[in-house]
């Protein structure tokens, strides 16, 4: 498979329905005595072990919510499009990057605040959510639909995206969709000689700099795809400077987080009249290097991480 094609490739897991032939015998018998009655995959169950606690939850949902951007991503990727989701920004809405498949996803409201009314008018049967985030809505929650709970979002990604696979019935998904991702990674890191050289994503926020370590979304696939993150103080998942000390986000590669990747007047002056400090600045797409937690994410970062080489 094209290199290409395998970095945009959504694996998917379709049921398989097979259809039992009926033979009647010469005195017909009533209709309903010949009628085959089979029970419905959405109406079977499994014990779901979760951070929450035990659940009973469909073997195989069919109208899933999702609270958290990589349950978002990997249900897309897997091929189980959720009918809602809470997203980071109800004006920015369902990250584009997603693609055509999860357009029509309806918004419940946001990952912070996920709206219960919403999620109710949806009539799910699963939604899947944090416990760090959302306990507090845990049993209303539970009272519209089975709920089941990731630890954390901070925990790492690829271990979330594993607990949704489970969760949607579909274990294996997980493994291929990461396999290919961890490809991908290597490739690059070949192509590009990305081994010994530091990279560093930086978000501009509230007047002040966040920089993202090696546990972080962004930060683990820059690792993945070679590259070292610089040693620092690390709070959890990332660390906030001022621009005063700016020098302290310095790499050899600093990549810089903004809405308009076209437009330069987003790099923040602290880093922009610090050339010398940072030679090598470019600006990328926070909808996917920030919020595009998941395999489909991954694989979108790794391609701009490749777009971005090819120019140095």
């Amino acid at each position: 498979m094209p290199r290409r094609a395998l970095a945009r490739t959504v694996l998917s897991s379709l049921a398989l329905v097979g259809a039992v032939a009926l033979t009647a015998c010469s005195t017909a018998a009533p209709e309903a005595d010949t009628a085959p009655t089979t029970a419905s995959s959405a109406s079977e169950t499994r014990v779901f072990t979760h951070a929450h606690g035990e659940t009973e939850i469909p073997t195989s949902p069919q109208r899933i919510v999702v609270l958290e951007p990589v349950q978002l991503d990997t249900a897309v990727a897997l091929g189980a499009t959720p009918v809602g989701a809470a997203v980071l920004n109800e004006t920015a809405g369902v990250p584009a990057y997603l693609g055509d498949d999860a357009a029509d996803i309806e918004m419940v409201g946001t990952v912070a605040e996920p709206s219960v009314e919403r999620i109710a008018a949806l009539a799910p049967d699963l939604i899947l959510g944090t416990e760090s985030r959302h306990s507090a809505l845990y049993d209303q929650l539970s009272a519209v639909a089975p709920t089941v709970f990731m630890a954390t979002q901070s925990d790492p990604w690829q271990e979330n995206v594993a607990f949704v696979a489970d969760a949607l019935g579909d274990p294996d998904g997980a493994s291929e969709l990461l396999s290919a991702y961890e490809e991908r990674c290597d490739e690059i890191a070949e192509e590009f000689g990305t081994e010994g050289s530091t990279a560093q994503l930086i978000r501009p926020r509230d007047g002040i700099l966040t920089l993202y370590g090696p546990t972080s979304f962004a930060g683990s696939t820059l690792e993945c795809a070679g590259f070292t993150t610089p040693e620092r103080a690390w709070e959890d998942i990332s660390l906030d400077v001022s621009p005063e000390n700016v020098v302290d986000a310095s790499a050899d590669l600093v990549l810089v987080t903004t809405t308009d990747v076209d437009d330069p007047t987003t790099l923040p002056a602290a880093i922009s009249d610090n050339a010398a400090v940072f030679p090598d600045v470019h600006l990328v797409d926070q909808s996917f290097w920030i919020t595009g937690v998941g395999p489909l994410g991954g694989m979108t970062v790794l391609d701009d991480l490749e777009r971005i080489l090819s120019t140095r």
